[in-house]
């Protein structure tokens, strides 16, 4: 019998998104493509003011790539849909994950981390973050983050548009299979900062009485909603206190990923790296300390340590 494709031949583009997002849903992802392919042909005619509908079109034939195993194709039409629209969280997360199929691990990893500037609740990100700085420490060593392509800085307004949902919203005509999970109103956002900040102090209380391992679980409670650099150095702390010294070392990374010049990650990384022997580059950590504050003491005191290792 006819597909839904034949009675859209003549039919508007959102007619065609429609057929094409049922098409994905019942798995027929190469006849749903090909809808969002005719979609696109009738809105190129239109221009710029088609731009948002043109994006939404393009992450969900994306969509269909990524399930199909067309990783290049799906980099392509992301990477076309966040031309016409900066920063939208699907085509940043389908190409994440496009990238990490391909082994491009450092290209993933910025995608991951702006699409939490974006979103800082989309689990799928914080999750891909972590997979990814696994594999790029195991293939660059502890000095990995200096290879990265910079991460680009979101803008507030990106920020804010996905999270209030608008009629034009990109949620509604998305694929639903490949949607992200959670996409919170902003005063959810708000409320989940206010509790990653709660989560910090319990975690801080926990520390004070010596409970180390409690005390991660509530630092890892709090990251999830919101990463912050003290809520990295201070897990950091108990790992090194636990002797979990890989652990600290990437928590540090984190944290100097947010703030280059943070004094307690590089005097943390600086230790762990020093417990995993790993003298040369605990070394480097105490003298960038070191060049931001000449005179810690703890420092100069590392560095006479490091420098009889």
């Amino acid at each position: 019998s006819p597909g839904p494709g034949v009675e859209a031949m003549a039919a508007s583009p959102s007619a065609l998104r429609r057929a094409g997002n049922e098409e994905f849903r019942r798995g027929q992802y190469g006849p749903a493509a090909a809808l969002y392919t005719r979609a696109l042909a009738l809105l190129e005619a239109a221009g710029d003011a088609a731009a948002p509908e043109r994006s939404v079109l393009l992450a969900n034939r994306a969509a269909c790539h990524l399930k199909e195993g067309a990783c290049s194709l799906c980099v392509a039409d992301c990477t076309g849909a966040l031309g016409l629209v900066p920063f939208a969280l699907k085509p940043l997360l389908r190409r994440a994950a496009a990238y990490e199929a391909l082994e491009r691990y450092q290209l993933a990893y910025v995608d991951y981390k702006t699409a939490l500037q974006v979103d800082c609740s989309v689990q799928a990100a914080h999750d891909g973050v972590n997979r990814m700085t696994k594999a790029l420490l195991e293939k660059d060593g502890v000095n990995w983050r200096q290879k990265l392509p910079p991460i680009p800085t979101v803008p507030i307004s990106a920020q804010t548009r996905w999270s209030v949902p608008s009629a034009g919203a990109p949620g509604a005509d998305t694929p639903p299979a490949a949607a992200p999970r959670g996409e919170p109103g902003e005063n959810q956002t708000a409320a989940g900062m206010e509790r990653a900040r709660t989560l910090k102090e319990e975690g801080n209380e926990l520390v004070k009485k010596g409970n180390h391992k409690k005390a991660i679980e509530k630092y890892s409670e709090s990251l999830k909603l919101n990463q912050e650099c003290a809520a990295y150095t201070n897990r950091a702390l108990c790992y090194l206190a636990l002797k979990q010294y890989r652990e600290a070392v990437q928590d540090c990374t984190e944290a100097l990923g947010l703030d280059p010049k943070n004094v307690k990650a590089l005097y943390r990384r600086a230790q762990a790296l020093k417990e995993l022997k790993d003298y040369k580059s605990s070394i480097a950590d105490t003298k960038s300390l070191l060049k931001i504050e000449p005179k810690n003491t703890a420092a100069l005191r590392l560095l006479q340590e490091l420098n009889r290792a």
